[in-house]
């Protein structure tokens, strides 16, 4: 009888074992996939008529290029996308709006994604005089619509995915146009100019995640993998590595301050906690070494900045990204 329900108990670990490979598998081989950016599609959109009226495009990385969505239906992610750009759809007090940062762009017979930071114009006579800087960023994560406010723009994206492995490595093509002198557009004030530079950035972070009786989410830092980058790459530069690291890199050589905890609110990422509410996502430490990561974040960014600031005309190239485990 002991013999049977070992052999029971055994076999209920391995089916469970076998499930938590085949998820992990699963969302390595989709972000893999979507990663090579030769499938887009894009959505046609008309702004208010109070700011121009003009038909916008907003671009995806899945579907066929020939596909055309119109009209001003909220996006939704199709079964298989943990991509997304923030390229988005704005109703703000009942004014459509757009913004469009990442592109695909063509690369031999495929398409690459580009990724700028570019002043967004908003402008109609007697009524609107705004120029917005906006950051282009492509991550693994959601990204609600519509936005309905400018407040606590960070709020606005969900970065990650639930993962349970260890990566060694992110591994992509990359080129880059980076160093541009930082403008501040808030929509508020003019434009002004910084005095300092601004650089792209590539991260991929893994997380040990939990929420308390509160509502509150906390998480420990299992993984590091970030990169800024600070010099142009003018020609392809393929299978470009971010390692991954592990555990508390504080003291290793290569650390920078740009490497440590999200423990400031206006730069922390957010997730829903278990009743649907936007949280911060507290991170409390660092994870011992073997720790097993619930969730996966990964996301490139043309500027490093706080919203609204950036290096205007940097550019981040990017093509064939690859989880690499």
């Amino acid at each position: 009888m002991r013999r049977t329900r070992f052999i029971a108990l055994s076999f209920c670990a391995f089916l469970l074992c076998s499930m938590t490979l085949d998820a992990q598998e699963s969302v390595v081989r989709q972000i893999n996939e979507i990663g090579r950016f030769d499938r887009w599609c894009m959505r046609e959109v008309k702004e208010s008529g109070i700011i121009g009226g003009q038909t916008k495009y907003l671009y995806e990385f899945y579907g066929n290029q020939d596909t055309l969505v119109t009209g001003k239906t909220p996006f939704k992610a199709p079964d298989g996308y943990l991509w997304r750009t923030n390229n988005v759809l704005a109703i703000v007090a009942g004014v459509v709006k757009t913004n469009n940062t990442v592109y695909p762009e063509k690369r031999g017979d495929g398409y690459c994604a580009r990724i700028e930071t570019h002043i967004e114009e908003v402008k109609a006579l007697g009524v609107v005089n705004m120029d917005v800087t906006c950051q282009g960023a492509l991550l693994v994560g959601v990204l609600p619509e519509p936005i309905t406010t400018t407040k606590d723009p960070m709020s606005k994206v969900l970065y990650g995915v639930p993962f349970t492995g260890s990566p060694k490595a992110l591994k992509m093509d990359i080129k880059a146009d980076v160093g541009h002198e930082v403008i501040r557009g808030t929509g508020f004030s003019k434009l002004k100019p910084m005095g300092y530079n601004d650089y792209a950035e590539i991260t991929v972070i893994l997380q040990k995640r939990w929420e308390d009786e509160d509502g509150n989410v906390h998480a420990l830092r299992v993984g590091t993998g970030i990169e800024r980058i600070m010099n142009d790459i003018p020609e392809w530069k393929n299978g470009h590595t971010v390692k991954v690291h592990y555990g508390d890199i504080t003291g290793e050589p290569f650390y920078r301050d740009y490497m440590n905890l999200k423990t400031d609110p206006e730069t922390a990422y957010h997730a829903l906690n278990s009743k649907g509410k936007n949280v911060i996502i507290q991170e409390d430490g660092w994870a011992e070494p073997g720790t097993e990561p619930t969730h996966m974040m990964i996301h490139f960014i043309s500027s490093c900045g706080n919203a609204f600031y950036g290096g205007v005309g940097n550019t981040l190239w990017v093509d064939n990204v690859q989880v690499v485990m």
